[in-house]
């Protein structure tokens, strides 16, 4: 990787764009997805984990947590996303290529459980989650 202007050793040059340092391209398609669609992709699965649980256990705050979860660790090996990040044109992709698996799923959703991880980003607008999982979330 190139060094930056200061010719520090061990210091490396900003990326340009979020995505550059994982050879994705800076936008459309296979371009990691911005902040816009991420929140728009978990209102929409928080949504839906709230009408199940108030539908079948009257709204009970662990249950939704729960059903959330559950959404996230079902759908995104299977449809290489949550119900959400399909409908904002998005997927979640193992880095290293090949199938996201399961394990990566299960530690991405437990950690974006916690809140916490999911509001700590790096330069490629990966959250702390995604990071530790080995996964990123991509534009379709």
């Amino acid at each position: 990787m190139p060094q930056n202007p200061t010719n520090r050793p061990g210091d490396i040059a900003p990326s340009r764009y979020p995505g550059e340092r994982l050879g994705l391209p800076e936008s459309g398609p296979r371009s990691v997805g911005r902040v816009g669609r991420r929140i728009a992709a978990i209102a929409i699965d928080w949504a839906i984990a709230s009408l199940l649980s108030f539908a079948f256990f009257r709204y009970d705050s662990w249950a939704t947590i729960a059903i959330f979860a559950a959404l996230q660790i079902v759908f995104i090996p299977t449809l290489g996303g949550s119900i959400g990040h399909r409908a904002v044109g998005m997927r979640v992709v193992a880095v290293r290529g090949g199938w996201v698996g399961v394990w990566r799923p299960i530690v991405r959703t437990l950690l974006l459980c916690v809140v916490i991880p999911a509001l700590v980003w790096d330069s490629d607008q990966r959250g702390f989650h995604d990071k530790i999982a080995g996964t990123v979330l991509i534009r379709s």
